[in-house]
């Protein structure tokens, strides 16, 4: 198997690297987190520019047809910038979501403009009780006089402060975590009975509790309770892209790890000199690329259409990436010392990125408890 790019993917990552280290300086990022939108408007019109954007979306609608591996370039050097900006709750999550459940009209109306910067979308899914289960939904959806109104909870939504249209399942029948039953609803920011409340997350995201109580709704295609199909294989695919954001994040980590060592001194010489030392850089190596090999196993299969195997790939690389991430952020906590802890230093930052990621769509504990539900990585397939 070939697993250099191509030219147009190196095209790509030569693109995307080279802004996020023209624009995305520590400095400059404490800047875009202060902004009132919580994230840079300049760089995402910039992000649109070049394509990124409307990256997964077929050139009908904006986007030039990009997959998992032109989604991974450009994730990855998103990690190593620690950038803000709702890539993966517009993109890959809402604009995702749009392009596989939504009628032509809504494609052609929504997508265009998610991929040149004018829309903000946030997939509401999360329900404290669900934990990590996707099918554990009881948000309600009910249909009246041709006019679909939706209660319940939705929590830690992401960048639910800045999106214009929220897109949130619902139950329509079934009983609660059954996988048949939900439809997708488009919502207003601005829908009436709405209720947000915002706040920023530990990696200086933003995120969003909402109240719906009886606020109208849109149906995201047809509200025939079949979506989770789709929720399951589009999150999945942002599984995968959060994989590849690690590896940005862990390689950054690493990085600056290994040139502390070298430029701290201690007892008259730099610590890197001292053996022990030497070893633990290694050792962050090492779980650098097995992770890695993992993210790029997430990206070959986040398009797979059997989802049985796909699930089981995303399971675990997430179980991979969750170890290696936390083994990588402790030891550049610990070989850093007390500067690490401090706001004013990137390494901390990059931490608190990695935790967050292992924590969304399931932590490692939880994908490798699938794994063993599933029967392994490598099931044997049934007779």
């Amino acid at each position: 198997m070939d697993f250099d790019y191509t030219d147009e993917q190196r095209l790509l990552k030569d693109s995307v690297d080279r802004l996020i280290a023209d624009r995305y300086g520590f400095e400059q990022r404490k800047k875009y987190i202060a902004d009132d939108a919580g994230f840079s408007r300049e760089l995402w019109a910039q992000y649109a520019e070049l394509g990124l954007l409307g990256l997964p979306f077929p050139e009908e609608y904006g986007g030039f047809g990009g997959g998992a591996v032109e989604t991974a370039i450009v994730m990855e050097a998103f990690g190593r910038g620690l950038v803000i900006e709702p890539y993966l709750a517009t993109v890959l999550l809402g604009g995702a979501l749009v392009l596989a459940a939504g009628t032509p009209e809504q494609k052609q109306d929504i997508l265009p403009r998610v991929a040149d910067g004018r829309t903000l979308l946030a997939f509401a899914h999360h329900e404290r009780h669900a934990r990590y289960d996707l099918a554990d939904v009881t948000t309600h959806a009910r249909e009246h006089a041709g006019a679909w109104r939706i209660d319940g909870e939705k929590s830690l939504v992401l960048h639910g402060d800045a999106a214009d249209t929220l897109i949130v399942p619902a139950r329509i029948a079934g009983n609660r975590r059954d996988r048949g039953g939900v439809a997708l609803f488009l919502v207003d920011k601005n829908a009436t009975r709405l209720t947000p409340r915002f706040y920023r997350t530990q990696d200086n995201m933003r995120a969003a509790e909402i109240h719906l109580q009886g606020t109208p709704a849109t149906p995201l295609g047809t509200a025939t309770g079949s979506a989770f199909a789709i929720i399951e294989r589009v999150v999945d695919r942002a599984t995968a892209a959060l994989c590849a954001e690690a590896i940005g994040a862990m390689e950054a980590l690493h990085a600056m790890t290994v040139d502390y060592l070298k430029t701290r001194k201690q007892f008259g010489r730099p610590i890197g000199d001292f053996q022990v030392l030497q070893h633990r850089a290694v050792d962050m190596f090492t779980a650098l690329e097995q992770a890695r090999s993992m993210a790029l196993f997430a990206a070959v299969m986040a398009e797979d259409d059997n989802a049985e195997e796909r699930t089981r790939a995303i399971a675990a690389a997430k179980v991979q990436i969750g170890r290696s991430a936390r083994h990588v952020g402790q030891e550049a906590i610990q070989l850093h010392g007390g500067i690490a802890m401090t706001m004013e230093y990137a390494a901390g930052h990059y931490f608190k990125r990695l935790t967050m990621i292992d924590k969304t769509f399931g932590d490692a504990d939880w994908h490798i408890a699938r794994l063993a539900a599933a029967g392994g990585l490598f099931a044997p397939k049934a007779a």
